[in-house]
C-alpha cells in the first residue's frame, strides 16, 4: 500500500493490501482494526442508551479512547513487523563480508523484535477493555441494542485473542515472559466478557 497511512484509505483499498502479497498490513493490523470496529459499536451502544443508562455518557468517552488508540495501532503494527521482518532477512542473508552475528547487529534485531512484541500486546489490552465495556453495554443499555453489544463484545474477543497468538507464536515468547503472561490473561478476559453476554441473550 507504498506510503498511505491505512486509516487514510478506503475499506477496500486496506482489504486489498491485506489480501496483497505484501508483508504489512498483517494480523495484528487486522486484529487492531477488528477491536476499533468493536469500540465503535459499543459508542453507538452508549450513545444510543442515554435516556436508559446514566453512565452512558463516560462509557462514550471510554469506547472513544480506546477506538482511538486501537486504530492508531493499524499502522503501528505493520509498521514493526514489517521492520522486523526485514531485520530478521537481513540477519539470516547478510550482505557480503558483514558480520551476520554482530553484537550491532543483533541489538538492533532485538530491539525492533521487543517493538513488534509490544503492539500487539497493546492491542489485546485494548481488545480486553473493549470487550468489558461492551459486557457493560450490554447489561445497562437499551435492550434494542443488546444484539449490538454482544457483537461488540464478540470482535474484541477475536482481536484480543489473534493479537495474543501475535505476541506467542510470531516472535517466538518463551512460556516464561511476563509479556506473553499479560498477553493471555487479556485474551482470557476478553472471552470472558463475551461469552458472558452471548450467553444471556439466547
Amino acid at each position: 500500500m507504498d506510503d498511505e497511512r491505512y486509516l487514510d484509505s478506503t475499506l477496500t483499498t486496506f482489504l486489498d493490501g491485506l489480501a496483497a502479497r505484501e508483508r504489512a498490513p498483517g494480523g495484528g493490523s487486522a486484529a487492531a482494526l477488528t477491536v476499533a470496529f468493536a469500540a465503535g459499536l459499543v459508542t453507538m451502544v452508549a450513545r444510543s442508551s442515554r435516556d436508559v443508562w446514566d453512565e452512558a455518557p463516560g462509557v462514550v468517552a471510554q469506547a472513544l479512547t480506546l477506538q482511538d488508540r486501537a486504530s492508531s495501532l493499524t499502522d503501528s503494527d505493520a509498521e514493526a513487523w514489517d521492520e522486523a521482518l526485514g531485520a530478521l532477512r537481513a540477519t539470516a542473508d547478510p550482505k557480503p563480508n558483514a558480520d551476520r552475528n554482530g553484537p550491532s547487529r543483533n541489538y538492533k534485531l532485538e530491539q525492533k523484535l521487543e517493538r513488534a512484541a509490544a503492539i500487539p500486546l497493546e492491542i489485546a489490552e485494548i481488545g480486553a477493555d473493549t470487550a468489558y465495556l461492551a459486557a457493560q453495554a450490554a447489561e445497562h443499555g437499551d435492550l434494542a441494542y443488546r444484539a449490538d453489544a454482544a457483537a461488540a463484545a464478540a470482535l474484541a474477543a477475536g482481536g484480543a485473542r489473534a493479537a495474543a497468538h501475535l505476541v506467542e507464536v510470531n516472535l517466538g515468547i518463551r512460556s516464561g515472559d511476563e509479556r506473553l503472561a499479560r498477553a493471555r490473561a487479556s485474551e482470557r478476559a476478553a472471552t470472558e466478557a463475551a461469552e458472558s453476554v452471548l450467553a444471556s441473550i439466547r
